[in-house]
């Protein structure tokens, strides 16, 4: 075999190649006027439908969760504090009972005659309208004018401490509670003169 007969069949399948690519020509485009859209015009393309992935089961839509704020009003209380008491001019104690009618000294006669020439006591007859009432060497009795209806005056008061020789007018007049008889006199003597 020659070395150039090798060689020839390499040398057909080249011009058969060649020969291909020779063959091949380009297409012409097509004519400007032939099938193009008018200026504007959509062409109609038909789309096919959207399509969704399957949801799995139990997956749904994400939802959204909203947390709103909350406020909190604390109403003001209303306080009331009790009106302050005035100053007690009585005794804060239950009212006593007042003194019993003495049963010794003074007696009526005494009170009467110690009265006389007493401020706050008129220089006329007087009687005894209620009294004497003791406790312990205190006393306390009403006179009015003799010979006189009760309703016609108001009675005069005298609160008296000893007895016998030793008798004193405290206080005497229409008004007999004075600094001594608050701050001395018993209780029952007190309430008689002072209403507490």
């Amino acid at each position: 075999m020659s070395p150039h007969t090798r060689y020839i069949p390499l040398a057909v399948g080249a011009l058969l190649l060649t020969a291909a690519c020779a063959s091949r020509t380009e297409q012409p485009l097509p004519a400007a006027s032939a099938s193009l859209p008018a200026a504007g015009a959509v062409p109609s393309m038909a789309l096919p439908p959207p399509s969704y992935a399957p949801m799995s089961p139990g997956i749904g839509w994400p939802t959204a969760t909203y947390a709103y704020p909350t406020q909190t009003y604390a109403y003001p209380t209303a306080t009331t504090t009790a009106p302050t008491a005035a100053p007690l001019t009585k005794s804060p104690t239950p009212t006593p009972v007042h003194a019993a009618k003495c049963t010794g000294q003074p007696k009526a006669a005494e009170i009467l005659t110690i009265i006389k020439g007493e401020d706050g006591i008129p220089d006329k007859t007087f009687q005894v309208k209620d009294g004497p009432f003791c406790s312990g060497t205190w006393a306390f009795t009403t006179v009015k004018l003799a010979g006189s209806d009760a309703g016609d005056q108001e009675p005069l008061m005298v609160v008296t401490i000893g007895k016998g020789n030793t008798l004193t007018v405290v206080a005497a007049g229409s008004d007999v509670c004075n600094a001594q008889v608050q701050s001395s006199a018993p209780a029952g003597i007190r309430v008689l003169a002072c209403g507490f």
